[in-house]
């Protein structure tokens, strides 16, 4: 097991290190505003700017200067933001915005799990009849409708409707209730379309044909079976979807006005801000990058069927 974990680790390290690389490869063919301040562009000669960015290491070779990087990584050096927050560690950006995005993304994640669970269950308990489609109904709107419209409507509407404020606002409680909604909505119709499925798949197999012949209800099989074993290949979403809420969502950040992460990433490719950029992007990669690591771990720990050895 230890060399599976060793295994699937360096893969993963690999992976993040060639997008990173690719990343901050294409940053560097970008135009060099993306790394003036506003005020130098308009008020400096051309000579000044060149000496600016010689003296940032701009002009020094990419790979030079993605090991100055690399080097300043392990030091704890995420370097400054440049147009969004001049002369601000990104460091202390970070530190300022990631607990609003985890804050409302771990409320959206918990919603998700419950309200997409209870509503895949209540599908499978109605098959083929009202509530069933209501929710394929849901699934397919979800899935298939570009989120930006239906998230638009939903500030519009219901704010109105429930007398909420249109943006959010740490101090007031009301604020939090629409982006949490919002954010959990991509959830509830991912949990439930799996749980429905999985749960319809199994619903023919011959453990359940034997508990359905000792007298065990169809209510009592769905609980005590067939949500058990559904469960299963859903946990490997979970670390994903944990580590996620530290991202935020672009779109609903920006919608709500929401000081978080996702917000932040819009905001620094808006200005060309591209020190920021690549460090977003970094963050983003190795959290995506992590969450399916330990997704596949926690896979094999909750299932006893799946072996964590080469031969599988």
């Amino acid at each position: 097991m230890a060399e599976y974990i060793l295994r699937r680790f360096l893969r993963s390290v690999v992976t993040l290190c060639i997008v990173f690389t690719a990343v901050f490869m294409l940053l560097r063919f970008m135009p060099l505003n993306g790394y003036f301040p506003q005020e130098m562009i308009k008020e400096t000669d051309e000579a000044t700017r060149m000496t600016y960015l010689r003296n940032l290491g701009l002009l020094d070779h990419p790979l030079t200067q993605l090991w100055r990087f690399v080097k300043n990584l392990f030091h704890g050096d995420l370097g400054r933001s440049i147009t969004v927050y001049p002369h601000v560690p990104i460091a202390t950006l970070l530190a300022e915005k990631i607990p609003t995005t985890a804050f409302l993304g771990f409320w959206s994640m918990l919603a998700g799990i419950v309200f997409g669970l209870s509503m895949g269950m209540m599908m499978v308990r109605r098959k083929n009849r009202l509530g069933d489609a209501l929710g394929n109904g849901y699934i397919l709107f979800v899935r298939a409708v570009p989120s930006l419209i239906y998230l638009f409507f939903l500030q519009i509407w219901v704010s109105r409707w429930l007398n909420l404020p249109l943006v959010y606002d740490k101090d007031i409680f009301k604020s939090w209730f629409l982006p949490i909604v919002c954010l959990s909505l991509s959830g509830v119709a991912w949990y439930a379309l799996w749980i429905r499925r999985f749960m319809v798949d199994e619903e023919n197999q011959d453990y359940v044909k034997f508990a359905r012949a000792k007298g065990l209800s169809r209510k009592a099989v769905l609980r005590k079976h067939l949500f058990r074993n559904a469960v299963i290949p859903i946990t490997a979403y979970l670390p994903s979807d944990l580590l996620n809420i530290v991202a935020g969502s672009l779109i609903i950040e920006t919608l709500f006005a929401i000081p978080g992460t996702g917000g932040l990433l819009t905001t620094a490719i808006k200005r060309q801000d591209n020190n920021l950029v690549q460090v977003l992007v970094l963050m983003y990669a190795a959290l995506s990058i992590l969450g399916v690591f330990l997704g596949d771990l926690l896979l094999a720990f909750v299932d006893p069927r799946i072996k964590l050895t080469e031969d599988q």
